[in-house]
């Protein structure tokens, strides 16, 4: 078995059930006096754009969203707009029972945990007061790093703030993004998480062709790390 110094966790779909937009998302395009299906076509076809944090802050980002859409609201709208999208994809987010349980065991064998997540401005926001949050040593988002998954970049800057080399190191994740191709490209260990709650999950730029080891729960985790004991320090 591997030897892992760290495992590296996706957050949408892995660290949380699959997530599927709310009916909050249409008041917000209300707010903003835009189509609600305009808006959502928008946001689907925009997401890497909006990840990579090119666009500016979440106000900056929505104003150009709603350019997109043809829509010229207030800045007192946009504003209320990005308050009300920040709760919106907060609800549309669920951690899975075993995530802290998981990464908490994860720490008790010496084994160091942290996030890389595609993600727009949201997620930084709210994950501080998530669970999991004081159980992840590193967290790496898209959004502030300046590009997406697969690109290598991502998942370098996780390792080099875990002082580790990428072999040191286990990524799971759903398969977004292609990420678990990237993870491997970056010389990680890579497997997909392939819970039954993803059949319907939000999804950009799948792995499709993935062929390399799937879990079916987030606790299988801990079968690929070594126990606690191989971590004991002699007395």
């Amino acid at each position: 078995m591997p030897s892992y110094q760290a495992v590296l966790f996706d957050f949408f779909g892995t660290l949380t059930y699959g997530v599927q937009r709310g009916a909050a998302h249409r008041a917000i395009a209300e707010l903003l006096g835009c189509p609600p299906d305009t808006l959502i076509d928008v946001l689907d076809r925009t997401y890497y754009q909006r990840a990579s944090g090119r666009l500016g802050n979440a106000e900056a980002t929505l104003r150009w969203v709603c350019d997109q859409a043809g829509v010229h609201p207030s800045q007192r709208a946009v504003r209320a707009a990005v308050a009300a999208r920040r709760r919106a994809v907060r609800a549309d987010t669920r951690l899975r029972a075993e995530a802290v349980p998981v990464l908490a065991a994860l720490r008790q064998r010496g084994v160091r945990t942290g996030l890389i997540s595609d993600c727009t401005h949201e997620l930084p926001a709210f994950l501080p007061q998530l669970a999991v949050a004081p159980l992840l040593d590193v967290r790496v988002f898209s959004v502030r790093v300046g590009c997406c998954k697969p690109d290598r970049a991502l998942y370098r800057v996780a390792c080099r703030r875990l002082g580790l080399t990428p072999a040191d190191c286990l990524y799971v994740g759903d398969g977004g993004s292609q990420e678990l191709t990237g993870a491997e490209r970056a010389g990680m260990t890579a497997v997909r998480l392939a819970a039954p709650d993803l059949a319907d999950h939000m999804v950009f730029n799948a792995d499709r062709s993935w062929h390399g080891p799937v879990l079916t729960s987030l606790a299988e985790v801990l079968d690929l790390v070594e126990p606690a004991a191989a971590y004991a320090v002699p007395v």
